[in-house]
């Protein structure tokens, strides 16, 4: 039987991996049940891949001898049930393009929270040191497409747990786990359990040729590692804070403002007070990044260069302007509880936090002594904000209900004074108001810039 990909959905995953399979000579149709962006629809027809967009065409998808599912489609989705019930194998993008990236290594960063600012760190430190490097997964360049029409020795993957479910025989030569926070729950049934064995998988194929971070800090991780004793093959390169750890492979361990990273031999030494991103999360992922390049090979001068000099990424506690003593941050990226919790823990002013949006199974209660001690407002902005307004009565003096975006910064607006700061951390997703969480962030920026600084 000739073989036949169908890749459902035609984002940044879905337009790489078709591409991909077409150039490998693949029969290949790609199907959106939505529209399609006219820059992925022109490479597509540069290409020649066939797609459709606005439905889902049952014929021509059941007769897949294999589908790549982009990681926002859920398995929920009727499209997909019909296909598994009919024993089409479902796979991810990266498990398919890691068939064809030949001789290249991988380092495969996940977690609930720091994998993109992880992720770019590390990217950095790799260019830094000349290697031949491609970002990709969650951010930067599609996988496939990258692996389709370049030639790269490494290729540096954020991977969200939805992308690692979709992972079978793909190995990361260098793997990367941040955290395990409660995310996405509403993927996992709800269920605590179910979302840590995803983001597990992160493990999953290692030998011992290759090296597995973690937090040592992080309780639901150190639980997971519990019952994987038997089954870990990877060297283990902890890094912590706040635990007494002892590796032989290496590690890294913060000690007064300095941390220290170590692998076999060779060991690097930052500053924290140095590193333009601030905040303890921050120190988190400079200690990865740090032990995942040394794993790489890269210098140590090299890395303690790199995160020096490196800034924060976009929309994750991005400064949006001051003016009349105010400060506006951009932190749209935060669309959990914990995301929020490590952004409330670096406010060092009095905080007009405008939260909201789709609510995931939020559990609240880690907020609320942040909220009790350090906001002064609570701008709920979204189309259903019952959940916020109830869990925080009586712990924010001022709670304002909003229905956009304009009306929650007039309300921020009104609320901050000379010496507060104004915090865009949702701890939602952005679907019920924007199309995504980077155009939340812009929007934001351009609401400052507009009726701010530009006043």
């Amino acid at each position: 039987m000739k073989k036949r990909i169908v890749v459902l959905g035609g984002g940044i995953s879905g337009y790489g991996s078709a591409i991909l399979a077409k150039k490998k000579g693949i029969d290949t149709f790609l199907s959106d049940m939505g529209k399609i962006a006219d820059r992925f629809k022109a490479r597509l027809d540069e290409w020649g891949v066939e797609y459709e967009e606005g439905q889902h065409t049952e014929e021509k998808i059941l007769s897949a001898t294999e589908v790549v599912k982009s990681p926002g489609i859920p398995d929920t989705a009727p499209i997909v049930r019909k296909i598994r019930e009919k024993g089409i194998p479902v796979i991810s993008e990266i498990e398919f393009a890691g068939r064809y990236k030949g001789v290249a290594k991988t380092i495969c960063i996940t977690g609930s929270n720091g994998k993109t600012t992880t992720t770019s760190l590390i990217y950095k430190i790799m260019c830094d040191a000349g290697r031949s490097v491609a970002l990709g997964g969650n951010i930067g360049e599609s996988f496939a497409y990258s692996v389709a029409t370049g030639k790269y020795f490494w290729h540096v993957l954020e991977l969200s747990s939805f992308q690692l479910d979709g992972m079978f025989k793909f190995r990361a030569d260098v793997g990367v786990l941040m955290n395990i926070t409660p995310d996405h729950l509403d993927r996992y049934d709800y269920k605590m359990e179910n979302y840590a064995r995803s983001k597990m998988r992160i493990t999953q194929n290692q030998t011992s040729a290759d090296a597995f971070i973690y937090s040592a800090d992080d309780a639901e991780t150190q639980r997971m590692l519990d019952t994987m004793d038997d089954t870990l093959r990877a060297r283990q390169l902890p890094f912590s804070i706040n635990t007494a750890i002892a590796s032989g492979a290496g590690d890294a361990i913060l000690e007064g403002h300095t941390f220290t990273a170590t692998v076999g031999s060779r060991s690097v030494s930052i500053d924290t007070r140095k590193m333009k991103i601030e905040g303890m999360h921050n120190i988190y992922n400079a200690m990865a990044a740090a032990l995942a390049t040394l794993a790489a090979g890269v210098e140590p001068r090299q890395i303690k260069r790199s995160i020096y000099d490196f800034s924060p990424v976009e929309h994750r506690l991005e400064p949006a302007g001051e003016r009349d003593g105010i400060v506006w941050v951009n932190d749209s990226k935060a669309t959990n509880v914990d995301s929020v919790w490590y952004a409330l823990e670096s406010m060092k002013r009095p905080t007009v936090w405008i939260a909201g949006g789709t609510d995931k199974g939020n559990d609240y209660t880690p907020l609320k002594e942040f909220a009790r001690k350090k906001v002064k407002a609570l701008i709920c902005m979204g189309v259903d904000n019952e959940k916020l307004l109830r869990e925080f009565d009586g712990v924010v003096p001022i709670i304002r209900d909003c229905s956009s975006l304009d009306e929650a910064m007039r309300a921020a607006r009104e609320c901050a004074k000379s010496g507060d700061t104004v915090l865009l951390s949702p701890a939602c997703a952005s679907f019920d108001l924007f199309r995504n969480y980077e155009e939340r962030g812009r929007l934001f920026k351009a609401w400052v810039k507009e009726n701010i600084l530009d006043k």
